[in-house]
């Protein structure tokens, strides 16, 4: 089957990211993978994101679906024919769309768990809570607009955070 060239937009998009103990994050991951680490943490994040206008690329708008969508996020590492390789593990993603549900593996990249999404935004704020239809993920990101990141993230900078999460390697999706 020949997948059709999608196109959307992207209203909005957080980068929830956190460090974890390396140990708990390595039990979680199939091989080969391993954490990537920084200053001796595990890097993991919820990349929350309002796609709109989704539709075949044929298609003229106003044609197209609107969703929330949440990809848990793994940094990794491992090796290949002796290079080290970098990439980003999806355990799982969660998204409002029962199209997206019905289609993720196909036309979407990975499996898509379907959610209910509560999303408050003004231009200074954002909370987003997601609770699965089988009550097996639940999540609640909140926050305000900042101009530093805090003391006790482990990067120095906010393009040090994203540079992490963009080395996603194909084929490098988990299974719900």
């Amino acid at each position: 089957m020949k997948i059709p060239v999608i196109k959307g937009v992207i209203e909005r998009r957080i980068l929830a990211n956190y460090h974890v103990e390396p140990e708990v994050i390595a039990r979680l991951l199939p091989r080969p993978f391993r954490p990537k680490l920084a200053h001796g943490k595990a890097l993991a994040g919820i990349c929350l994101i309002r796609l709109a206008g989704v539709r075949p690329k044929f298609l003229p708008l106003p044609w197209g679906i609107r969703s929330e969508n949440a990809a848990h996020r793994i940094a990794v590492e491992w090796e290949a024919d002796g290079k080290l390789l970098q990439g980003v593990y999806i355990p799982r993603r969660d998204t409002s769309s029962r199209l997206n549900t019905w289609a993720g593996g196909t036309v979407f990249p990975g499996v898509h768990n379907h959610a209910q999404f509560a999303v408050q935004e003004t231009p200074e704020r954002v909370s987003v809570s997601v609770v699965s239809d089988d009550h097996s993920m639940r999540l609640h990101v909140s926050g305000v607009v900042a101009k530093d990141l805090p003391r006790s993230s482990v990067f120095e900078t906010f393009g040090g955070s994203v540079s992490v999460f963009r080395r996603r390697i194909a084929g490098v999706f988990g299974h719900a």
